[in-house]
């Protein structure tokens, strides 16, 4: 994102990049970025957690300003868990329960090739959004 984040800033418009991902974002250098140390795909913070996330939201924008030199990251100040023994199980998979021999547990979200809806009014709200046109942001998704 922080590579599409310098060519919109190219282009005039300011961004504000939000990371899990120090190393990777730090190697892109985008204008701007809110580093937030939780799992990859938790940006704005935990599930179910809308004052949490909402406050992270209202920091992320708050970066616009507070943010003037090129290439500069904020450390937001959550904590994921009170210890950071979650970290020990990011990409490394588990032996399976089962004790086969050499096999891994994979522990991660299905995927899907289809879009994935929260409730059918949000299928039904992203179908009449798009009324059989192409979306240039959802290039190759199928409605």
């Amino acid at each position: 994102m922080g590579l599409i984040a310098r060519q919109i800033e190219a282009a005039g418009i300011p961004t504000v990049s939000m990371s899990s991902a120090h190393d990777i974002t730090r190697a892109v250098n985008p204008p701007r970025s809110v580093y937030l140390d939780y799992p990859h795909g938790h940006t704005v913070g935990r599930p179910h957690d809308p004052e949490l996330n909402r406050e992270i939201v209202l920091q992320g924008l708050r970066a616009f300003h507070q943010l003037t030199e090129p290439g500069s990251m904020i450390h937001l100040p959550y904590n994921w868990a009170d210890t950071d023994d979650w970290k020990d199980r990011v990409m490394r998979p588990t032996p399976r329960e089962d004790g086969v021999s050499g096999e891994m547990e994979d522990d991660r979200v299905e995927r899907h090739p289809d879009p994935q809806y929260q409730l059918p009014s949000d299928a039904d709200a992203a179908a009449a959004a798009h009324a059989g046109r192409d979306c240039v942001v959802c290039a190759g998704v199928d409605f």
